[in-house]
């Protein structure tokens, strides 16, 4: 585990407009639509950002990069955001600011029992109601003076992200695949739903999900979510 042990020296003092100047923010995401919707957020915030996809990049970060706010998906393809959580929220000193992200709401108690200071719902809302989020667990002094303007305003990431986690989806439930890749695959899929508001997919999704704790054949929901796939595939490549 790296020492995070040196004081986090904050060069520049943080403004109203730019609330997350002079942080280091470490992403761990396996989303790509996720991760840049939350390095275009702490952009917008002044904060430099990092990200890592798996548990095994997030420690080969934190070798060399000293964050004072780490956010951890809870679903990764290497084992669980809680691990990371608990390892970090054990280190002495400790990163100031240690969050949870997940579309599963029913994971948040899990999340502060491991550790985390907070848990973000996927969708993640607006710039400013995110901000909150990471500044009300960071110290006053690393916080903006006076009041900030809270706004509506939402980002919206590249559609090549998009395409990207649909079609990493679409190949990781390739009827060859084994039950853990499976799985792997459906919680992946039921964050992005989420995220994006795809109703349509998240009922398929949750179709194979079912059938598979029930020990039912899969085959025809499993059909079923390749075609939406492949026509939401289809329409993001002419979007793009």
């Amino acid at each position: 585990m790296t020492d995070l042990s040196d004081d986090f020296v904050f060069a520049h003092r943080p403004t109203a407009d730019r609330p997350l100047l002079g942080q280091t923010v470490l992403v761990v995401e396996d989303s790509r639509h996720a991760g840049e919707t939350m390095r275009l957020m702490c952009l917008r915030g002044g904060a430099r950002i990092r990200r890592a996809d798996s548990l095994r990049a997030a420690a080969r970060h934190l070798t060399s990069y000293r964050p004072s706010i780490v956010i951890v998906d809870l679903g990764l393809p290497d084992g669980s955001g809680l691990s990371l959580i608990s390892q970090l929220s054990k280190a002495v000193p400790r990163v100031p600011a240690l969050l949870a992200a997940s579309g599963d709401p029913d994971l948040r108690d899990n999340a502060i029992d491991a550790g985390a200071d907070d848990f973000l719902d996927k969708p993640f809302g607006s710039v400013s109601s995110f901000h909150s989020a990471l500044l009300a667990r960071l110290p006053k002094s690393a916080r903006p003076l006076g009041p900030r303007l809270l706004t509506d305003e939402t980002v919206e990431p590249d559609r090549n992200a998009l395409l990207d986690d649909l079609a990493l989806i679409a190949d990781l439930l390739d009827p060859s695949s084994d039950r853990s890749t499976i799985a792997y695959a459906l919680n992946f899929a039921r964050g992005l739903c989420r995220s994006v508001g795809d109703a349509e997919l998240l009922a398929s999704v949750e179709d194979v999900d079912a059938a598979l704790d029930r020990g039912a054949p899969v085959m025809g929901q499993m059909s079923k979510l390749a075609a939406i796939l492949q026509a939401r595939l289809g329409t993001e490549r002419l979007a793009v």
